[in-house]
């Protein structure tokens, strides 16, 4: 009997300041066929990656309280393997190199600059959690 089971989605955690960005990526993604969460800070995503699991994360970089910078290198440097190595997608509107670099230092796994199309954001969401839709 073939096994006719619906493989898992993979459960991306979208964490950016502003709604209308975490709407838009939500529904990219939802439609392609992830399951999304969201946060509207580093310290409101570092409390759901510690307390639920993760495939990915995209994170902007200007945010209050904690900003994307900050949240990686605390995810980075967490107590749990599957935490510190959660792959992570930058998302902002800084383009510098130096903006670049800093996100390379502090553990982004990839680096876009909005705007982002969908199709740009699904690749390297499913390339970045190995769905190969």
């Amino acid at each position: 009997m073939a096994d006719t089971a619906t493989p898992a989605k993979a459960k991306v955690l979208v964490v950016d300041d502003s709604s209308l960005v975490r709407l838009y990526y939500r529904s990219a993604l939802e439609i392609a066929g992830f399951e999304v969460k969201q946060a509207i800070n580093g310290i409101e995503a570092m409390e759901k990656v510690l307390s639920e699991p993760f495939d990915l994360v995209i994170v902007d970089v200007n945010m209050p309280r904690m900003d994307g910078f900050t949240f990686l290198r605390s995810l980075r440097s967490a107590a749990t393997a599957d935490v510190a190595t959660l792959p992570a997608l930058m998302i902002s509107t800084e383009s510098g190199e130096q903006d670049i670099a800093e996100a390379r230092l502090a553990g982004a796994n990839f680096y876009l600059v909005k705007p982002v199309a969908e199709t740009e954001l699904v690749r390297h969401v499913r390339a970045l959690t190995g769905d190969a839709r």
